[in-house]
């Protein structure tokens, strides 16, 4: 395996950073630098981080189905992490490839593979993720093509990219977005004079919630849904 992938691989570093500090010299094998990201290393390979090793295992893909009053996160706050439904061990040393509100429901996928997760969360991939959305007001009706070219959020410097909007009835609708910025969801309904009352995510890319999930739920990922990531 090349160094840049293990690095990803046993890190949450995208392939552009570990190259990047293998460049700063960061990166040893077998107590020698090494700055080729190219360079063949296998798991058994000792590879350290700023002196820190790098623990090799296959990566972990999970499905989790989200209940309400918890948060994505890796550490404790006003709700407690995800991580403690997931029950597999070191379960903390996994990591969430997009985040949910803690008042949102939903699909939320957890892995240990960085880059994998890079090419979810990055802007560059625009990784398309797809919500169920209930408003407190009927949903007007030019805000399929509104939200088709894009609107303006609060404090943002430019549109929203492109977004799909499937009106389900007077106050439902699916909302199709592929960027992840800071409560957009509801930030959208809120530029056009609307408010987001419930959130549901049903799909990242070509996975979707399976539906045998109850809330707090969680299975692994079929290898053929992790490969739908790329």
């Amino acid at each position: 395996m090349r160094l840049d992938k293990f690095i990803c691989r046993c890190t949450e570093l995208s392939r552009s950073d570990a190259k990047k500090y293998l460049k700063r010299g960061a990166i040893k094998v077998a107590d020698e630098v090494i700055k080729d990201p190219g360079f063949q290393v296998y798991p058994e390979s000792v590879v350290t981080f700023n002196g820190n090793l790098l623990s090799f295992s296959a990566a972990r893909y999970i499905m989790l189905h989200k209940p309400t009053d918890c948060i994505c996160s890796n550490v404790d706050e006003l709700y407690p992490s995800v991580l403690h439904l997931v029950e597999v061990d070191r379960a903390f040393d996994l990591h969430i490839a997009g985040r949910l509100d803690a008042d949102t429901t939903g699909l939320v996928l957890i892995t240990d593979d960085g880059q994998w997760s890079h090419k979810i969360t990055s802007p560059k991939k625009e990784c398309q993720k797809r919500y169920r959305v209930q408003l407190s007001k009927p949903i007007p009706e030019n805000a399929t093509q509104r939200f088709k070219e894009g609107v303006q959020l609060q404090n943002e410097p430019k549109l929203t990219r492109p977004a799909l909007l499937e009106v389900l009835g007077e106050k439902e609708a699916l909302l199709t977005i592929s960027e992840g910025k800071y409560h957009q969801v509801k930030r959208m309904f809120a530029a056009i004079g609307n408010r987001v009352i419930g959130l549901h995510r049903e799909q990242i890319g070509d996975i979707e919630l399976d539906q045998e999930l109850s809330l707090g739920q969680w299975r692994y990922l079929t290898e053929e849904e992790v490969n739908t990531i790329s």
